[in-house]
């Protein structure tokens, strides 16, 4: 089985503990280590940015099962768990679900645009103000950042500005819990004196 495959299952599991769903696992070579990078989100149904508290969860517990598995081969890695970033193109349906209630703009396969308010996500397609545009029309969407919701004062509203870039709130989109760690018993103590193995969040 492949590394990536591995560390696939034991972060699906580690999300889904913390009541997320995973995104996607990448893993590359940097140098004698592997950067293990997972992304987390929440499921389709929920709108509003991932607690940080949850992404932390899913951090230490795939530590903890990287660690007592052979999934890495031995191999010293870093761990980087993270939530999409407002930049996530939209293109799966369980994207535009996400992005209830935001504003966004979706590329067509003509070549043509339109923007404005995601209200509902049906079978045919996408409801943008009012106008629905079907699946087979729909090429990529993106969400535009917004500092000023004109629904502020709705439920999840607050999550969404912490999308949008209040870095005071406890939702993060796009910051990254590390977990570093040579996970490595032959490895030598200068590694243990560099520091390798920190928890915490980088905003």
């Amino acid at each position: 089985m492949a590394v990536a495959d591995a560390v696939r299952g034991l972060a699906s599991d580690a999300a889904g503990a913390a009541g997320l769903v995973l995104e996607d696992v990448a893993v590359q070579s940097a140098g004698r280590r592997r950067i293990v990078r997972v992304i987390v989100d929440l499921p389709d149904d929920a709108v509003g940015g991932v607690p940080m508290d949850a992404v932390a969860a899913v951090s230490q517990l795939l530590s903890q099962r990287l660690d007592d598995s052979d999934a890495m081969g031995g191999t010293p890695y870093v761990l980087e768990v993270t939530s999409p970033g407002v930049d996530r193109p939209l293109t799966e349906r369980r994207h535009w679900l996400r992005a209830r209630g935001r504003l966004v703009r979706v590329t067509l396969r003509d070549g043509g645009t339109h923007a404005g308010r995601l209200t509902e996500v049906i079978d045919e397609g996408v409801v943008v103000e009012g106008r629905t545009v079907v699946w087979d029309d729909v090429a990529r969407g993106r969400v535009e950042v917004e500092f000023n919701r004109p629904d502020a004062d709705q439920p999840g509203a607050a999550a969404d500005a912490d999308q949008d870039g209040d870095e005071d709130g406890d939702e993060i989109d796009g910051d990254e819990i590390d977990d570093e760690d040579d996970h490595d018993d032959d490895e030598d103590d200068e590694d243990d004196d560099e520091g390798d193995h920190e928890e915490g969040g980088e905003s």
